[in-house]
């Protein structure tokens, strides 16, 4: 036998670019955010991504993807069999379908577990210390990401359940979201205010990146080449564009002036809340999608304005409400029509299928919000989590890294 002989070479080097599209989007994402923060605070917020990306992956080959997919059938955490990919051989193939190695999935899925906790950074930019952070993200991968990973994904309860999720709007945005809200209330406001974006250019470059992305990380999600891939690149298009533009029309009548850096969130907004669904819906649905998400989403971050919650990058009201309306919409639109291994929803006769995804989101949500409060607050009794003022006075590129994005 050959070596790679019984892979699909088309299906392999697809999840291999797919994987790599996936890998850009945290690099996207601390452009993103870099240029929605001051000048004092680029390099903080962009580390904080670029720096999941090492601990995240070694976390992942330590215990993450042994405890995200193996073992542990119908329940809510796998074992540690898998552990630093042991009993893993180079020629296993996926057994989800036989096509790609076991490790080309090892690694795709490796890369949704770099950017989920960088997400949250948003929420409390300016506030938190870079020692307590990277704590932060090991605890909360190991309790909150993993978890959902293996009930969703990885054969267990919700999975058992009958629960869908395409490309994580319950395992990645809706979790995230929360926990970016929790955080919010943990910390409190920043002490020292910032004019707003201190380069719309970075935002439209970490825009660009994401939604470049995003096609590997929805379309990739079916892990093989075939019409449901098709579907899911369409449906993402589809959905971001109607949401930017959606964003930008609200904003437009509501300000007077057409803002880019709304157009920009819309679009990120439309990109989370198509991908629980992106899948499993058809084209028309992934428009109205996308409209909705520009509205809800524009509402709710309005909202967490008026209320004056700092979450300064709007995570909550971009990935948490739109991975979660987004689920729900799932749970509305889905067909087998459009995808014959998904499920029919509430418009197609499927009301139980409906409810099993809104209590699915609904707990993944609470349980986020509710852990990452407490262990920030388990944490600060180890070692302060939160910045000083004198930090934020001098910025925290200076303060905690001792480096200047700017002479």
């Amino acid at each position: 036998m050959i070596l790679g002989m019984e892979f699909s070479a088309g299906d392999t080097g697809f999840m291999l670019v797919s994987t790599s599209l996936v890998m850009l989007m945290t690099p996207g994402l601390a452009f993103f955010y870099g240029g929605l923060v001051g000048r004092k605070n680029v390099l903080t917020i962009m580390m904080q991504s670029y720096v999941s990306m090492g601990v995240s992956t070694i976390l992942w080959w330590a215990v993450g993807f042994s405890l995200s997919f193996s073992g542990g059938q119908g329940g809510i955490i796998g074992n540690l069999d898998n552990s630093f990919l042991s009993g893993i051989s180079i020629t296993d193939p996926f057994t989800g379908n036989g096509k790609i190695p076991l490790l080309v999935f090892f690694v795709y899925q490796m890369m949704f577990a770099v950017i989920t906790p960088a997400l949250i950074t948003g929420a409390f930019t300016n506030r938190v210390r870079f020692s307590p952070y990277l704590i932060f993200i090991v605890f909360w991968q190991l309790f909150v990401y993993y978890p959902f990973v293996h009930m969703v994904w990885g054969g267990g309860l919700l999975a058992d359940w009958g629960v869908l999720d395409f490309a994580g709007g319950i395992v990645v945005h809706a979790t995230a979201g929360m926990a970016a809200l929790a955080s919010v209330f943990y910390l409190g406001a920043r002490r020292v205010g910032e004019r707003g974006p201190h380069s719309i250019p970075l935002v439209a470059l970490g825009t660009g990146l994401l939604w470049f992305g995003w096609y590997g990380f929805n379309a990739g999600s079916e892990l093989q080449v075939d019409a449901i891939t098709a579907l899911a690149f369409v449906n993402t298009e589809l959905a971001a564009s109607f949401a930017a533009i959606t964003w930008l029309a609200i904003e437009w009548r509501i300000s007077g002036k057409p803002r880019f850096v709304g157009l920009l969130t819309g679009a990120v907004a439309g990109l989370a809340t198509i991908t629980p669904a992106a899948g499993y819906v058809q084209p028309s649905s992934a428009v109205i999608i996308g409209i909705v998400a520009g509205t809800v989403c524009y509402g709710a971050v309005a909202w967490k304005n008026h209320n004056e919650w700092d979450d300064a990058l709007d995570v909550w009201g971009v990935h948490g409400v739109g991975g979660i309306i987004g689920v729900m919409m799932l749970g509305a639109f889905a067909t087998t029509g459009a995808n014959p291994g998904g499920a029919d929803g509430l418009f197609n006769g499927g009301s139980t299928f409906f409810f099993k995804e809104v209590v699915a989101v609904g707990a993944a949500a609470a349980w986020a919000f509710v852990f990452t409060y407490g262990m920030l607050a388990g944490l600060n009794r180890l070692l302060p989590v939160a910045t000083t003022e004198a930090d934020e006075l001098e910025g925290l590129d200076e303060a905690i890294h001792g480096e200047s994005a700017y002479l």
